[in-house]
């Protein structure tokens, strides 16, 4: 039972990692956006979120062994619900700089942190559905920040709140007593650079991930919509990729537990890639692209747990908090570089820009895992 309430708060971790960076980076840049401040101030302060994940990255695996992960996993949580509430009541907006790269900060303990836990909790036999039912629990936090903004709205306290509230119900129950936290006795060696060549294709495949999920959240409806959808149809698209890339993690972990783990990430990755190049085919039936792209979230996304699996089954204690924290710093550079990417071919490669950019970077990241045959 202590094992089972172990990965449910686990995954709620994870799902408030989700959950923290979609909520936050929307209510910000509208709140911001309403002040009639420049674009240039909005992505400045985006980007002190990063600032905030790459500074945690360098330091993180070896303060990890000196204050437990469930200390820091509670200080985290506890330093997003504070600067969820104090970003909206503050009046001075320079605050709201230092403040966001607080977040960073947190979402970095968090994100690294819980894939840590979980890898801790899983038996070999099983980790890759464990990891997949990790990224799933991810993806609903994703969805949940946007679902929260369209129910209750931006203005007034409301979302923040919300925001803060199951950060400190997250914190409730990791400070159970009957939740059991991995102990690491081996200290990390070695900074970035060290844990990108020990997992090359592991911080590959989180830089696929961020980038993709990051630029389908920003044009995938806008795409549809370029196309002649309705707009309530096109985010209903993007729903059913969110949908597939959750629902469909269950079934890729149970092969990644019967198969080798890397011939089906290569082959994900071309299923992906595929995928991508028949966006263009089927945009004009609907049933046709919601069944798609319902398939297709599933795959790009399977790509990450069963990474997550690998990486966890070859590496333990500090060493795989390294990595894990090297690729929270990989995960926020493929969400940095996605949207950049994908609106650039956009509007270089009209009218499906978004399509050719999802197919070629799952085809790039198919042929870096061939290439890599027998030395992943």
């Amino acid at each position: 039972m202590n094992r089972l309430l172990s990965g449910v708060a686990v995954t709620t971790v994870a799902m408030m990692f989700g959950l923290t960076y979609s909520l936050s980076a929307a209510l910000i840049a509208l709140d911001l956006a309403a002040r009639d401040l420049s674009e240039a101030v909005i992505g400045a302060n985006a980007a002190m979120h990063a600032l905030g994940v790459l500074t945690t990255a360098m330091f993180l695996p070896r303060v990890v062994m000196r204050l437990g992960v469930r200390p820091m996993v509670l200080g985290a949580l506890a330093l997003a619900a504070l600067v969820l509430l104090g970003m909206p009541a503050l009046p001075y907006l320079w605050l709201w700089f230092p403040l966001r790269f607080l977040l960073g900060v947190a979402a970095e303990v968090l994100f690294v942190l819980s894939e840590t836990w979980i890898n801790s909790l899983s038996a070999e036999e099983t980790r890759a559905r464990a990891m997949a039912a990790y990224t799933a629990a991810m993806s609903v936090g994703f969805a949940a920040g946007p679902f929260i903004l369209s129910v209750v709205g931006r203005g007034g306290m409301a979302p923040w709140l919300i925001g803060a509230g199951l950060a400190v119900a997250a914190m409730a129950l990791i400070a159970s007593p009957r939740v059991t936290a991995p102990v690491f006795d081996r200290p990390a060696h070695g900074g970035p650079l060290r844990y990108f060549r020990l997992a090359p294709l592991a911080m590959a495949a989180t830089v696929l991930n961020a980038a993709i999920e990051t630029a389908g959240l920003s044009f995938l409806a806008l795409y549809a919509v370029r196309l002649g959808w309705a707009e309530a149809d096109a985010t209903a698209l993007m729903t059913c990729m969110m949908v597939g890339a959750i629902l469909l993690q269950l079934p890729i972990g149970w092969l990644g537990d019967k198969m080798d783990r890397m011939v089906l990430v290569r082959w994900l990755a071309v299923l992906a890639a595929l995928g991508g190049l028949a966006w263009p085919l089927v945009l004009g039936w609907a049933w046709a692209a919601y069944a798609l792209l319902f398939f297709w979230g599933g795959a790009f996304m399977g790509i990450y747990a069963v990474m997550l699996a690998v990486v966890g089954s070859r590496f333990q204690g500090g060493e795989l908090v390294g990595i894990y924290a090297v690729m929270g710093l990989a995960w926020g550079g493929g969400a940095l570089a996605g949207p950049l990417l994908a609106g650039a071919m956009m509007e270089g490669l009209p009218p499906h820009g978004l399509a050719f950019f999802a197919a070629l970077a799952c085809g790039s990241f198919a042929l870096v895992a061939f290439r890599l045959r027998g030395r992943d």
